[in-house]
Formats: structure tokens, sequence, C-alpha cells
């Protein structure tokens, strides 16, 4: 029976190149491979149930659905009867999917009902009605944000879905649609797990399901190699109604999982019990992260008088105060391009973003009195060892009394003037850690640091930091070793002179 997901394989693959990639843009497709879907299939449980009816909301060509049939067919899942409702809008993917189909007449007692309705649109009137309960159900769900003045975004407030993707419409919706104790296998992004826009979806897991499994692709890029996806995917399975307990987390390299290793963690591993957004972390290793629980790093940025911000200049809508070159009538404005490693290289004159900004009653809002601050890109490029970079601005860097720091850029502040320089040192050499960069891992799957996330971590207390930043400028040179070494004494208490 792997004979006929593979000719459903061969017919997305031949699919895949003719699809404009406009189109694929609007719809938000990313279709699935025959390697990934046998895997997600094969993570249903097995089932004393005499009929499955199984929901695949934007089925594709069916390469997730076939794979569910192939364990039905091979006797894995012993259903009798088979019902599926596959939606999928694409006029074009639906008559692939429909020839597809033909492969399994006969095979099984099945009945299909392929569906050109809009999901959202459906999925809510079926919410309503109360009329359909699935008892399976497998999701490669588009990934396109929704407008908040949408109609999508209107129709999905009826049912009370608050979210802004429509990854995360898809299975909210198909969660309200399942039956006590069905079972959702889907793949979708990491973004999910932190965030504050994702929060209402996470309150809806948590009340309304069990996470039993999460799966996550160590190579960012392997999951959907051939659509050039960066974004980091995790497979995750849900349980309708459930009691939530334990969490069976497995890692591999890629979608082949010919490397794959698997443990069992406690929920509250998963989601940590003071975590007021509810944050999801995917441990890799039973291992505990070195802060993760030591009660020598519980401090929140209020109980250090802090705030971290997005640097508050949009350069498109300032670009008429936007200078290539400084000048008396400038102040420094400071982009991304500024800082490599923990270093400042301003200016740039060679680099395409400007160096400097106005200082005119319509900028100066926007401006921070010059100071000593700690800088984190928001963006870190997949290359990179560490998603936390801190830089420390200095004072003694600039000739003017006042800084403008660009939008993508997180700032530690103090009511909006400069730290003092021995926190601001201590600071940056703990986000500079191993041990941080590890945590900040653990819930975070993309490339993009926010604000919130570095808010909602915990750090050493004030001293603590002070004593480390006198410990760093004792050094000679300050290697990642060093660094963490150091940050092991905080954790377990020892000396740290």
């Amino acid at each position: 029976m792997l004979q006929l997901l593979d000719n459903v394989d061969a017919v997305r693959k031949a699919v895949r190149l003719n699809i404009d990639l406009g189109r694929k843009s609007e719809l938000g497709q990313f279709m699935t491979s025959s390697t990934v879907a046998r895997f997600m299939a094969s993570l249903f449980s097995p089932s004393t149930l005499q009929t499955s009816h199984l929901l695949d909301a934007g089925a594709g060509v069916g390469s997730l659905f076939c794979s569910f049939l192939d364990r039905v067919t091979s006797g894995s899942l012993t259903f009798k009867n088979v019902q599926v409702s596959a939606y999928e809008i694409d006029q074009n993917l639906r008559k692939h999917l429909l020839q597809n189909l033909t492969n399994y007449q006969g095979a099984l007692a099945l009945d299909v009902s392929v569906l050109p309705d809009d999901f959202i649109e459906a999925a809510v009137k079926l919410i309503q009605k109360k009329e359909v309960r699935f008892t399976h159900a497998i999701l490669n769900p588009p990934y396109k944000k929704i407008s908040s003045v949408s109609q999508h975004r209107a129709l999905l407030r009826q049912v009370g879905i608050e979210t802004v993707n429509l990854y995360s419409a898809f299975v909210a919706l198909t969660i309200e649609l399942m039956a006590t104790g069905g079972e959702i296998v889907a793949i979708i992004p990491r973004s999910f797990c932190n965030g504050p826009y994702y929060r209402p979806f996470r309150d809806l897991i948590f009340s309304k399901t069990a996470i039993k499994r999460i799966h996550l692709f160590e190579s960012r890029n392997r999951a959907f190699k051939d659509d050039d996806v960066l974004q980091e995917n995790i497979i995750i399975v849900l349980e309708r109604g459930a009691k939530q307990g334990e969490v069976m987390v497995s890692t591999s390299t890629d979608e082949s999982c010919r490397d794959m290793e698997t443990y069992l963690y406690p929920f509250d591993r998963i989601v940590l019990s003071d975590d007021p957004e509810r944050f999801i972390h995917v441990p890799t290793t039973p291992d505990h992260n070195q802060i993760e629980f030591s009660p020598f790093v519980r401090s929140s940025l209020s109980d250090l008088a802090l705030t971290v911000s997005t640097g508050p200049v949009v350069d498109f809508r300032l670009k008429e105060h936007l200078r290539q070159t400084p000048d008396s009538s400038t102040v420094p404005l400071l982009y991304p391009c500024h800082f490599a490693g923990q270093s400042v290289l301003w200016p740039k004159l060679d680099a395409k973003k400007p160096n400097a900004i106005a200082l005119n009653d319509e900028t100066r809002k926007w401006l921070y009195p010059n100071g000593c601050y700690v800088v984190v890109r928001r963006f870190s490029s997949k290359e990179e060892k560490r998603r936390i970079v801190a830089s420390v601005v200095y004072p003694q860097d600039f000739e003017t009394p006042l800084l403008a720091f660009e939008n993508h850029l997180n700032v530690f502040h103090c009511g909006k003037k400069g730290l003092h320089e021995s926190l601001a040192r201590g600071l940056s050499v703990f986000l500079n850690s191993t041990a941080v960069d590890d945590q900040f891992r653990r819930f975070s799957g993309h490339t993009q640091v926010n604000a919130t996330d570095l808010r909602l971590l915990k750090y050493p207390t004030r001293e603590a930091l002070i004593r480390l930043a006198l410990w760093a400028k004792n050094q000679m040179t300050l290697t990642q070793e060093k660094i963490d070494q150091q940050i092991e004494s905080i954790v377990w208490n020892k000396s740290t002179t």
C-alpha cells in the first residue's frame, strides 16, 4: 500500500512545479511530502472505533489523508469504515485529489467528500449548528496572516476564536469540531508557542485538548524543503477532552526521522507554572536548562527597574528626516547593521541604511537621551549560533545629547533613559550566555526576538549583574566558554570573583 502514497507524491511533485507563485502566496500553500505524511499518520493511536470520521482541512492533492488510508488498508488501524471530509478551495488541486482517490477504490469501505468550500466559512457554520464531530483530523493548514478587519476574522469571532494566522485558525476550528477523544495530528509553524498574539490560541489548546506529542525538526528548512520554507515547523498531536499528562517530545534532524530521539516530559517542563503568558517550551534533552529552575535567576525586569522596548524609529514613516551622512543638525540613528557581535560600528557610510536622523520637533519624541543601553537585534540570521546577541551602547561613543534606535532593535532602558554602565555590561554578558540562548530556543522557533520574549525571561539580581560586569571588565579576553562558566557560577550561587 505504500505504493499508492508514492503515486500521490509523484502527483504532488508535478503539481508543485506548475502552481502560480502568486496563487500559492495568496492561499499559503505548502504541500506535504510523502515522508512527512507517513510519519504524521503513524502518530494516530490504535482505536476500538468501527468508523473513523476523518477531517483534512486544506487537503491539497490528498497526501495526508491518503497516508491515513494506507494505515487502514495495511491493518495497523482497524476501522471497518472511513468517512473523509477533505476541504480544498483550489480547483486545480481538487482535480488531482479526485484522481488520486481512484487508487483506493475497492481497497476499503470508504466515503470521501471532496469539498470546494472555504474551510473557515464552512467550519463556523458546522460549529454553530453543532452537527459534525470528527474522530480524527490530519492537517497541514495554510500559513498566512489574517487581517484584523477581514471577513475571516469576523467569522472566527462568531465562534469565540481570536487568532492572527490561517494555520492557527484552522487548528482552532478543528479542535471545536472534534468529538471527545478525537485526535488531531497537525504540522504547523512553531511560532504559536510564544508571543502575545497567540495567547488565546494556546489557551484554547490547554482548555479543550491535551498535548500528547510534539515532534521537532532540528533543521529549520527540511520539513518543506521543496518550497524553501525557513519557518521552523513542528508536528503536534492533540486529543480533545483528554486529561493533560506527560508529553512525548521527539526530535529528528530532518523529515526522514532516521536519527529520531524520544523523551517523556512532565507537563510543567512544557508550560512553566509561573509563566503568565503560558509559553510552550520544547525541551530537546532530559537535562534541565541551567537557568530553568535556578532559585538565583528569578528576577523580572521590573524587579531590576528596567524595561525593554522595540526601537521607536520606524524609518518609512520618517523617511524625509533620514540622512546618510551625520552632521550638526542630526543625531545618530542605529540600525542592526551598526552592530557586529557585541561591537557598535557607527557610522557606516557605505551601508545601505542611513546613519542619522534630523533633530527637529517631528523626530524629537522618538529619541532617547544619550546614555548606556543594551541592544538586542530583533532578527538573527539562521547561520548565527545564538538567537540572542546583545551589545552595549556606551555614551562616550557619541558626541550628541540624543540617540535614535530603529524598529528592528530591542532596547533595554530605565524609564527611556540609560542604564548604569555596570548594570548594562552585566546584563549584556548574561544575555550572551549559552544558557540564556538555550532557554529562549525552548519556547521560540523562529529567528525573531521580540521585546515580549525578553520581558518574560528571568534574570539574576541587580547585584549579581553588577558583579558579573566587574568580573567581565577584569578579563583580558571574554570568550564564550568563560561567559558560560561564569553564568553557571551565578546559577549555582558560587563565587563570582
